[in-house]
C-alpha cells in the first residue's frame, strides 16, 4: 500500500520479450497488485510474465500485504470474461491473456477492469517496455492519495530538457494532438495527451463507464473527454520519457488523422452531453453557431471564387459579406473557448 491506499499497476504488453520482466522486477514494494495484460504477443512475452512473477514472489515472500485479504484476482467472473483469461496471481502479479489482439487501448481496458473488480484505491498504467521511471509513480499516486486529484498524468513538454530528450517527430505529433485534445477534452491546460504513465482513482474509475472505453489509439485522448464530462480533477506531472532500445509502433501520419477524427466525434459529444444533456450553458451554442457562421463564410467565398473564374469578377457585397461572416464566426468560437477555460480551470493543476 502507499499512504493508506491500495495500488494496482496495469502493464498492457504485445510482443515485449526482453522488457516487460525487467518492469516487472523493478515495481516498487508498495504496489499491492501487478496486471500484466498479454495482448496475444507471438513471442515470448507471456513465459517472461509468469517466469518474472514467481521471482516477484519470491523477492517479496516476506513483505505484509495489507490490503491481500481484499485484493484478489477476479478470475473471469465479470465483465473481463468475454475479453480474457485471468491466470491465478502469482504472488502481487496478477497475468491476464486476451482472447484477441485489442491493442494498448484494450490491454488497459482490460487491465482497469480487474482493478475495479478488485476494488483499487488507485490504478497506475506503465508501458511494458521500461520507457517509465518507477521511481517517479509516487509523484503520480501522490495527488490521488491526497485529494487533490482524480487522474494523474505524465507530462514530458513542460521542462525544456525533458522536450529536447524527445525525438523531434515524436514532438512534432505531439504537439498537434495536444492542442486538437484540448479542444476536444475542455483541459486547456493539459499537455502531452499521448503520455502513458497515468493514475487514476477508483472513484473516477467507477464514474467513467469503463466498458464503454474507445480501445485503440486514441484512448487516452477519449479517456480525457470522458473526465472532463464528470468533473473530474487532472494534475500534470512534470518527468522525462526514457528512450531506450525499444521502437515506437506509432506512424504518425495515419495515426495523427485517426485520432483527430475520434476527438471531433468527442469534442460533440461532450457539448452535448456536458452542455445541453445534464446541464445548460451556452457556450455549446456559441460554438455550434460560431462554427456554422464560419463554414457559411468559407463556402460564400468558395462560391464567389468560381463567379470569379467563370464571369471575371467578383461583387464586392459579396466578399464584403463573406469576410464579415467569418471575422464573426471566429469571434464565436473564441468567445465559446473563454467560457469553456472558465469552466474547466478548477478542475486542472500543473505539478513541476
Amino acid at each position: 500500500m502507499y499512504r493508506g491506499a491500495s495500488v494496482g499497476v496495469v502493464i498492457p504488453a504485445y510482443n515485449e520479450e526482453g522488457f516487460v520482466g525487467d518492469v516487472i522486477h523493478e515495481m516498487p514494494g508498495y504496489v499491492d497488485r501487478i496486471y500484466a495484460i498479454d495482448d496475444r504477443s507471438t513471442d515470448g512475452t507471456r513465459a517472461e510474465i509468469r517466469e518474472a512473477a514467481r521471482e516477484d514472489a519470491i523477492g517479496n515472500a516476506g513483505r505484509v500485504d495489507e490490503a491481500g485479504e481484499r485484493l484478489a484476482a477476479d478470475g473471469g467472473a465479470s465483465a473481463l470474461a468475454t475479453r480474457a483469461t485471468v491466470g491465478d496471481a502469482i504472488g502481487r502479479v496478477v497475468p491476464i491473456q486476451h482472447r484477441e489482439n485489442r491493442g494498448a487501448g484494450g490491454a488497459i481496458k482490460t487491465g482497469y477492469l480487474a482493478a475495479l473488480a478488485d476494488g483499487v484505491d488507485a490504478t497506475v498504467t506503465v508501458d511494458a517496455d521500461g520507457q517509465m521511471d518507477l521511481r517517479q509513480m509516487q509523484r503520480l499516486l501522490d495527488p490521488i492519495v491526497e485529494g487533490e486529484a482524480d487522474y494523474t498524468k505524465g507530462n514530458r513538454l513542460l521542462s525544456r530538457e525533458y522536450r529536447a530528450a524527445m525525438p523531434r517527430f515524436r514532438l512534432v505529433g505531439n504537439a498537434t494532438l495536444t492542442f486538437l485534445t484540448k479542444i476536444a477534452s475542455g483541459y486547456w491546460k493539459t499537455m502531452d495527451p499521448q503520455n502513458g504513465y497515468t493514475a487514476i482513482s477508483h472513484d473516477a474509475l467507477a464514474a467513467i463507464d469503463v466498458p464503454a472505453l474507445y480501445e485503440y489509439y486514441g484512448y487516452c485522448n477519449d479517456l480525457l473527454v470522458k473526465l472532463n464530462v464528470h468533473g473530474m480533477r487532472v494534475a500534470d506531472v512534470a518527468m522525462p520519457a526514457v528512450y531506450g532500445e525499444e521502437e515506437s509502433s506509432i506512424t504518425y501520419s495515419r495515426y495523427v488523422p485517426k485520432v483527430s477524427l475520434l476527438l471531433l466525434r468527442d469534442f460533440l459529444w461532450r457539448l452535448r452531453t456536458k452542455y445541453l444533456v445534464l446541464d445548460f450553458h451556452p457556450l455549446a451554442l456559441l460554438y455550434l453557431f460560431g462554427a456554422a457562421t464560419a463554414a457559411t463564410a468559407v463556402l460564400g467565398a468558395g462560391t464567389a471564387l468560381g463567379s470569379a473564374f467563370s464571369s471575371g469578377g467578383v461583387p464586392a457585397v459579396r466578399v464584403a459579406t463573406s469576410l464579415l461572416l467569418l471575422v464573426a464566426g471566429i469571434g464565436f468560437l473564441l468567445l465559446a473557448m473563454v467560457f469553456d477555460m472558465a469552466e474547466s480551470e478548477p478542475l486542472e493543476t500543473q505539478v513541476r
